[in-house]
């Protein structure tokens, strides 16, 4: 285990013969080899077609998102591991919730950890995530996510958040990220310079951070700044402008003030390195997104990721092509070799901090065997359940609803949309384990039928069981009366006045803003299975309510507290 911890001057300082290796390594690549060590590319498969293609181009790094197959996971990993001249780092999007492997523990995601309330079980967690991580060969989390979720409507912040303060979220960030690198995994502070004001997700359209420099010193400033103090090894900068602070230097920067920061000089090289004094790697977010394809041309856009100042370059549709337009900037001198040379050397840097450079594939990847023994451990299921537990959020029930009891409440109805998520391989989702849960304690429970509603004389209960959490490209997060209740007509029939009600939200905190004369309601952060067998001891009254809700469930409307 290595701790990846340095205070503040310069995350990847090394010593000198890990230097010698960075200088040796870059001397000895050409250009186009530089160039694509700057690459992480993404694998989705974990295929041995899919590998091929993904080392014909001797990628940086590999940035592989979960699969439900252990095996074939690691052994297309050591594959990569072994048939790479320069080793490749593994990175991936661990966040918790419905970003999960199906075979690791299943933790909550950060707006669930952060409803716990407790930073030492938010380091729990997250040893829990580092320690797995390690063991399924990972290097670099692309986590935490450090933005505050103030835009209820959002539907990319939302669940991946700390919250909508910036105190709670910079106290569990910092946990967070010392616990990952205390472990041997690079943590990554995303998403620079700032996200969830603009309700708009990044991944369809340019987004803007609307604060004056002041305020957003005060907020993401202070968070970023803090985080690169206590020595946060990478920043992902993302395709969001802050034109506040373009136009503090150039008051007439007209459209070039929207500029997304993965593209823009003044950002990552004025604002994050000269001002907030950051020394590790900064990686783009993921290039293949509408916040930079809406905004520039492609064969502009590739060299002017690096140099305006990201050391990486995440994913891309056509790898063979981009790098060909990384060389391409080269040559034509939109892309200085002094920047590529700075940003392979950060990138070699980051693998030599990690010791990459020094363990073989065998060690990087034990045999499968040892890899699940390692994996849901008891103990690591004990945390997580803890988590899932005590992060459970009951907003309000003015109807005093609860605890249910099988007197009033046995013949149940349950409303379901599970939701979506964005990320290939993510855990499957249903409302099983709620329904085994009150089946086992003697409630009747039935799925609601379009054709056949409920009524007072046939039901005692009736729950909405929504599911969907933060994912990219949903655009917006809404409570769907259309979807769950079987028509746009039918949606208009509400059914709260005539039946016991209960709202819970495994996802999205904010539904009441939709339905704000449901009386009772829940906040569940993620469906989880160990969720959902939680939350319903608490429904029934077996363990108490102890959630703390880090955002406002109430949208600031005085409405919805009724």
């Amino acid at each position: 285990m290595t701790d990846l911890l340095h205070g503040s001057a310069d995350p990847l300082a090394l010593a000198p013969e890990d230097r010698d290796w960075v200088e040796r390594t870059r001397n000895s690549l050409d250009t186009e080899a530089r160039i694509a060590q700057l690459f992480v590319l993404s694998s989705r498969e974990d295929s041995a077609a899919e590998t091929a293609e993904l080392l014909a181009v001797r990628p940086g790094g590999i940035h592989r998102f979960p699969t439900g197959d252990l095996d074939a996971a690691l052994t297309q990993t050591r594959i990569a591991l072994e048939s790479s001249e320069v080793p490749p780092i593994i990175t991936g999007d661990i966040e918790g919730g419905a970003i999960s492997y199906q075979f690791t523990t299943p933790v909550p995601n950060q707006l669930g950890l952060a409803a716990c309330d407790d930073l030492a079980l938010t380091e729990a967690v997250a040893a829990v995530i580092a320690r797995e991580s390690v063991a399924l060969g990972y290097n670099w989390s692309f986590a935490p996510v450090v933005d505050l979720n103030r835009a209820f409507r959002s539907a990319i912040v939302g669940t991946r958040s700390f919250g909508a303060d910036a105190d709670r979220v910079l106290s569990h960030a910092r946990a967070y990220v010392r616990t990952l690198q205390q472990h041997g995994i690079a943590a990554t502070a995303k998403h620079w310079p700032g996200d969830g004001i603009d309700d708009r997700d990044q991944h369809l359209v340019t987004s803007v951070n609307p604060l004056g420099p002041i305020e957003w010193e005060q907020s993401f400033g202070r968070i970023f700044r803090t985080l690169i103090d206590d020595g946060v090894m990478t920043i992902m900068s993302a395709h969001i402008a802050l034109p506040g602070f373009v136009r503090s230097l150039l008051p007439d920067a007209g459209r070039e003030a929207f500029a997304p920061a993965s593209v823009s000089h003044l950002l990552n090289q004025r604002l994050l390195r000269d001002q907030l004094g950051f020394r590790g790697l900064i990686v783009s977010d993921a290039t293949v997104m509408g916040g930079l394809t809406s905004w520039m041309d492609r064969a502009e856009a590739v060299p002017a990721v690096i140099q305006n100042g990201c050391d990486v370059f995440l994913f891309s549709r056509d790898p063979a092509s981009d790098m060909a337009l990384m060389l391409k900037g080269v040559r034509e001198g939109r892309l200085s070799e002094t920047r590529l040379d700075e940003a392979v050397t950060r990138m070699l840097s980051l693998k030599a901090r990690l010791g990459l450079h020094r363990r073989s594939p065998s060690e990087r990847v034990r045999p499968t065997d040892e890899v699940r023994a390692m994996l849901q451990t008891d103990t690591a299921t004990g945390v997580a359940t803890r988590a899932a537990g005590e992060g459970l959020t009951l907003v309000k029930d003015t109807a005093a609803l609860l605890p249910l009891d099988l007197g009033r409440h046995r013949r149940v109805v349950i409303l379901a949309d599970p939701g979506w998520s964005f990320v290939s391989g993510a855990p499957p989702r249903s409302f099983e384990p709620l329904e085994q849960e009150l089946r086992a304690r003697g409630f009747e429970v039935r799925a609601f039928d379009a054709d056949a509603p409920p009524t007072r004389d046939d039901t005692d209960l009736l729950i909405y069981a929504v599911g969907q959490e933060a994912t990219p490209s949903l655009g917006q997060i809404h409570l769907d009366f259309s979807k769950l209740h079987g028509g746009s007509r039918k949606a208009m029939m509400q059914f709260n006045r005539e039946i016991p009600t209960l709202l819970v939200s495994f996802g999205q905190p904010y539904y009441l803003y939709d339905a704000p004369n449901m009386e009772t309601y829940v906040n569940a952060y993620c469906s989880l299975a160990i969720n959902q067998r939680e939350l319903v001891k608490r429904l029934v009254g077996e363990a108490p309510f102890t959630g703390r809700s880090p955002v406002d469930p109430f949208c600031g409307q005085e409405q919805l507290r009724w």
